[in-house]
């Protein structure tokens, strides 16, 4: 199958020609680069209109040379030649969202008149979904978990229940975006990125915040404090540096968690600030670290571009997923989770189902556990990919706060382990052991409605946990009885691993926690609706409903849009 696929949705005009037979892809492009500052919308949008018929005819010249109007030629298979009517494609692909309404409607026009023209299928693709599939296509993993890091856009995705899960994503703005509101305060033009990169080489190390919130991530804040650094006369270079050190870093840590949550063992990138090669760097030190494999596609596959388009397209049509012309509809909006993911049916979910622990040394996201039958010994591991400084004040400040809730989260009757000992020096912890597996291995409506009431108590006294998962609840008890139900009254559940914890009275903190834990099921569990309810049933029973509230507005935000 050989598909034409025409990209976009902000700032890049491409058309692109993807051969299934010999995996190979023909890219043109010719970007949109403003004067000064960053994308403006209408600019952006007289540039599409003016170079996506361009590329469009570049990409055609190039099918037609290779596949096309050639005596010898037999595209349709029927033994006879191709007519000068035949197509050079078998179907033409676009991006139909997320992306700017203008530019989007431009090149879903383009590719309509296309898929007439040559009479081929027409399939509209998600943008965010093709960056993760050009990742798994290039690195051939059957289910990895995929870090999308673009200008607009930041998030992390598994493959689930026939959908792409958003296991985690940016509280505010994209990565790239973010980068580009400094770059803009200190008077560079767009993009800004690379300009980040290269001050970045000569800079030096200064403090800057850092944001995580189980595999959620927040930006707004370290963009303020980069800018009030420059402001007060911090070498840009210094500010440059700090900002990927700490932005990166971020990143790759909730990435890791995820890996962990879901049990997976491969990771691919996606996205233009993927070009980034400290980004690329941390992920796969990160990965080196823990035994996973890690895909980076080449640049060219990273930044927004129609080859991602044309293969993902290519994937869609063999699925059957070609549209009709009058509903090809754009979607500014279109959510990666909105997408069936038909052409992945019934292979393999990226959540791996943890059995009991039968092994000594249990490691998780940032720690190994070491158990013996009356105690765990949990290290908080130096993290390579991470600056120094940056390594060592984390490692320090989450074992500190880890010990002090733990003991509040118990006072505030959430059954937690003791804590034995604590060495800050050696970001050691010394607990009671609990429980005989995690939640995830183990998880039901009422263990779910249970989780809720903990997170509530826990809230009522000002305590967010900050990274509430399926992985982060121990389960003892709930033996199977003769008939094959399973006691719940026999059940406790212990909440651990508080690192990420804090003390607070906002209502937004609250619904995060919830957020998080929610996103954990959905990603993870099998018939996950029925879970999700029971934990908001737990959570109103003893809790403030205003917390429920505020999480429906959480949601729809469409932070990773």
């Amino acid at each position: 199958m050989r598909v034409l696929g025409v990209e976009g949705t902000a700032w890049c005009a491409s058309a692109a020609v993807f051969d299934a037979e010999t995996d190979s892809v023909f890219i043109d492009s010719d970007p949109y680069e403003p004067d000064s500052g960053g994308i403006h919308p209408r600019e952006a949008a007289e540039h599409m209109g003016e170079a996506i018929p361009r590329v469009i005819e570049t990409a055609l010249d190039h099918a037609r040379t290779e596949y096309g109007d050639d005596d010898d030629s037999d595209s349709d298979g029927d033994g006879s030649g191709d007519s000068p009517t035949d197509s050079p494609v078998d179907a033409v692909a676009f991006s139909r969202g997320p992306g700017l309404g203008p530019c989007l409607r431009i090149v879903a026009t383009a590719a309509r008149a296309l898929a007439r023209t040559l009479d081929v299928p027409l399939v509209g693709v998600n943008h965010m979904v093709a960056h993760l599939e050009i990742g798994r296509h290039r690195a051939g993993f059957d289910s990895p978990v995929c870090l999308n890091a673009s200008g607009a856009n930041a998030h992390l995705l598994g493959y689930h229940d026939g959908r792409y899960r958003v296991l985690g994503e940016t509280m505010d703005t994209g990565v790239g975006n973010a980068l580009d509101k400094f770059t803009r305060h200190v008077g560079w033009s767009h993009p800004g990125g690379p300009k980040i990169e290269e001050h970045a080489k000569s800079g030096e190390f200064v403090e800057l915040p850092y944001v995580v919130k189980g595999m959620d991530f927040s930006f707004s804040g370290i963009m303020s404090a980069a800018k009030a650094a420059y402001d007060d006369g911090v070498p840009v270079e210094d500010v440059c540096f700090s900002l990927q050190e700490h932005v990166f870093a971020m990143l790759t840590e909730v990435a890791e968690r995820a890996l962990s949550l879901t049990g997976t063992d491969e990771l691919v990138l996606g996205g233009g600030v993927g070009q980034n090669a400290r980004l690329r760097e941390m992920l796969a030190e990160m990965c080196d670290e823990r035994g996973a494999d890690f895909h980076a596609p080449e640049p060219r596959f990273l930044r927004d571009n129609a080859g991602m388009i044309a293969v993902l397209g290519a994937k869609m049509a063999a699925a059957g997923d070609a549209v009709a012309v009058d509903e090809s509809a754009i979607d500014p909006d279109f959510r990666p989770d909105q997408v069936p993911v038909t052409w992945r049916d019934g292979e393999e979910s990226v959540a791996r189902v943890p059995g009991d622990d039968d092994a000594r040394d249990l490691r998780g996201a940032e720690a190994i556990v070491t158990v013996d039958a009356d105690a765990a010994t949990k290290r908080r591991l130096p993290k390579g990919y991470r600056h120094p400084e940056l390594d060592a004040t984390l490692r320090r400040e989450r074992t500190v706060a880890e010990a002090r809730l733990l003991a509040a989260a118990r006072r505030a009757g959430v059954p937690t382990p003791l804590v034995h000992d604590v060495d800050v020096s050696e970001a050691t912890l010394r607990l009671q052991r609990v429980g005989d597996r995690d939640l995830a291995a183990a998880l039901g409506v009422e263990r779910a409605r249970t989780v809720g009431e903990h997170l509530a108590r826990l809230h009522a006294a000002g305590i967010v946990h900050g990274d509430p998962t399926t992985r982060n609840v121990r389960v003892t008890g709930g033996v199977g009885d003769s008939d094959g139900h399973t006691d719940f009254d026999a059940d406790r559940l212990f909440c651990i691993d508080f690192g990420l914890g804090f003390n607070s009275d906002h209502v937004e903190d609250y619904a995060m926690d919830l957020h998080v834990f929610e996103q954990s099921i959905e990603g993870t569990a099998d018939e996950p609706d029925a879970l999700v309810a029971a934990v908001e049933e737990g959570y109103r029973a003893v809790g403030d409903p205003a917390v429920l509230e505020r999480l429906r507005g959480v949601e729809g935000r469409g932070r990773y849009q």
